[in-house]
């Protein structure tokens, strides 16, 4: 995060954000809580916006975001008995899938049906 481009700051109040700034607002819009997202963009709007405090605040909504995917994640990594059934099923379905799709195609093309 702190490597993400930003600029000099706005000029005047309530300018329009640049791409590069804008993104970061996207990812706080997602990342982080409404007051938080409001609280920047209220900086920026009143030309006293730190970057480096946002991209601190960002960096850490992200991975507060992240945390509970990532050990989701690493659970099911762990845990082989549930790919393996899993990876079972999805095989399964995908057979069933691609058996009547067969059987569609050659009931089209004049084939006999079994």
């Amino acid at each position: 995060m702190k490597r993400a481009v930003t600029d000099s700051g706005p000029t005047e109040p309530n300018q329009e954000k640049p791409e590069v700034i804008q993104n970061l607002f996207t990812l706080m819009e997602i990342a982080s809580s409404k007051e938080t997202y409001d609280y920047f963009n209220e900086k920026w709007n009143d030309m006293s916006i730190r970057y480096g405090d946002m991209k601190k605040q960002l960096a850490e909504d992200i991975v507060k975001t992240l945390t509970p995917i990532r050990e989701r994640i690493l659970e099911y990594k762990s845990n082989q008995e549930l790919l393996d059934k899993v990876a079972k099923m999805g095989a399964e379905k995908a057979r069933e899938s691609a058996a009547a799709t067969l059987r569609e195609v050659r009931k089209i093309i004049g084939f006999k049906v079994y």
